[in-house]
Parts: C-alpha cells; structure tokens; sequence
C-alpha cells in the first residue's frame, strides 16, 4: 500500500500533512512517497494550486484522498477500504 504526498519546497502545509500523516500510514502499514511537484511540469500543471495533495497510488493513477489539509477520516477510511480490497486501489 503506498501514499503519494505531493509536495513542495519551503511549504508549511506539506510539513504539517508530512507529520499528520505519518502516524497513520504507520499504523496501516502504508509506504508514503513524496514528489515534488516543482520537479516535474505535469505534477506541478494538474496538482499544483492544491499542494499538498495525497494520493493513495502514485501520482500518474492514484487517487485523490485530501489536499490542503490532511483529513484524517478519510485518509483511515480510504487505507482501510484499499487493504479490504487486497491492495486493489480504490477509485
């Protein structure tokens, strides 16, 4: 199960996202990757106003779950639907 956290340098909302999310991917056994988006011209073009963003999957097919802020319902309902699901991502 992986977590994609779209980021950006210098961003205080990524840092809190980063934080907040860490305990509960740890709980569920999820990997978090994180992307720059600043790095990469179609990251930033489709996901660049709402950084942080985070997606359950990888940033080319993943799903959104939150972005902004991190909502914690749903980022554990979403985690646990996908391991329900044996790892099938949730769309």
């Amino acid at each position: 199960m992986t977590l994609t956290l779209l980021t950006r340098a210098y961003c205080h909302l990524c840092e809190e996202m980063r934080d907040a999310l860490a305990p509960i991917a740890a709980a569920h056994g999820a990997a978090v990757v994180e992307v720059d988006v600043d790095a990469d011209a179609a990251l930033e073009a489709r996901w660049g106003d709402l950084v942080p963003v985070l997606l359950l999957g990888d940033p080319a097919c993943g799903v959104e779950v939150c972005h902004y802020v991190l909502d914690r319902g749903r980022a554990e309902a979403v985690l646990r639907a996908d391991r329900l699901a044996g790892g099938a991502e949730i769309r």
